[in-house]
């Protein structure tokens, strides 16, 4: 991996490829700036140099049909490290509930990959789902819910996670039709939200996706 000298002795890894050897390759999906400049971004080397058109439209060749949602009226900091992890399990697409404003940074730019679509309320987040007769499932700790280690997940669904701390809202409880909640075994109530999304996304997984034979 490449490196920079930060200061006497001290070196920081470089991410990505630098400026792409002449003759250029040839094809729609190359980015001529990315070519010339390099590409620094956190993509797979398949994607090196592709503009990010071409590589939204090879990921909707084969998105899975999970979707993530996550409740937003407080402008929780996790929510781009959900989104994040989104991207990594390509995901249908992800939905905000509530304020539409949220922080990226935790995303890094991951969500210019995937599609993020926002919900004013519960009301209508729950209305899209019926009409498209996709479950909603919630995952939370609360009263009456059940493992989510034991549980059998749809290959259509969206995983619906709470606000940080406060976790789901009433009303996103009495939208879901079930709540799942994943295994603690130490002395905290409840797990980081970005965490939790982490975990549950990964067990949805191993019932409906096929591991990659290799890694990038």
């Amino acid at each position: 991996m490449p490196t920079a000298e930060i200061g006497p002795g001290e070196f920081y890894p470089v991410v990505g490829v630098g400026p792409h050897p002449k003759p250029w390759p040839t094809g729609e999906e190359f980015d001529p700036e990315l070519l010339e400049k390099g590409d620094r971004r956190n993509v797979l080397d398949k994607y090196r140099y592709w503009s990010v058109a071409a590589i939204v439209n090879d990921l909707n060749k084969k998105r899975n049909p999970l979707r993530i949602a996550i409740e937003n009226w407080q402008h929780d900091l996790n929510i781009g490290s959900i989104v994040r992890t989104a991207n990594a399990f390509n995901v249908a697409s992800v939905h905000i509930v509530g304020k539409r404003d949220w922080n990226k940074r935790g995303a890094m730019v991951t969500d210019r990959y995937l599609e993020v679509i926002h919900h004013p309320d519960i009301a209508d987040f729950k209305s899209w789902f019926d009409e498209r007769k996709i479950e909603i499932i919630g995952i939370d700790n609360v009263d009456g819910s059940t493992s989510l280690e034991s549980a059998k997940l749809p290959r259509d669904c969206v995983l619906l996670f709470g606000q940080e701390g406060a976790g789901m809202s009433e009303e996103a409880i009495a939208a879901c039709s079930r709540i799942l909640a994943i295994a603690q075994y130490g002395s905290t109530r409840s797990m980081n939200a970005s965490a939790a999304g982490a975990i549950a996304m990964y067990a949805w997984g191993m019932q409906h996706l096929t591991p990659p034979t290799t890694h990038p």
